[in-house]
Formats: C-alpha cells, structure tokens, sequence
C-alpha cells in the first residue's frame, strides 16, 4: 500500500474537518447529540489527519 503524502493528509483533514462542521449544525438543527458529537469528532480526527501532514512536511 503506497504511503500517503503529507498533501493528501492535510486535504483529507480539511474534508473531515469540513464534513464535521456540517454533522455538527445539522445535530444542532435537530437537537440530534448523537450527530453533533459525532461532528465533533470528525472535526478532532481532520484536526489530526492535518497535523499529520504537517509534521511529514517537518520531517522531510
């Protein structure tokens, strides 16, 4: 399996980062907490994914 480029971590985090906000409004909208954590949670992980890519940047 090929490795990831830092490029792709950081696009990936945005899109989790994203994908979340929008998880997070909807559970807002709706009073759904199950959905508004679950926003947050894909906010945390693109949050990761971004510092990821980041540090291979570092590294390189």
């Amino acid at each position: 399996m090929p490795r990831k480029t830092s490029r792709q971590d950081k696009n990936e985090g945005a899109m989790d980062k994203a994908k979340g906000r929008v998880k997070e409004a909807v559970g807002s909208l709706t009073g759904d907490e199950n959905r508004k954590a679950e926003g947050r949670s894909d906010q945390r992980r693109g949050t990761g994914k971004e510092k990821k890519g980041a540090l291979k940047d570092l590294l390189k």
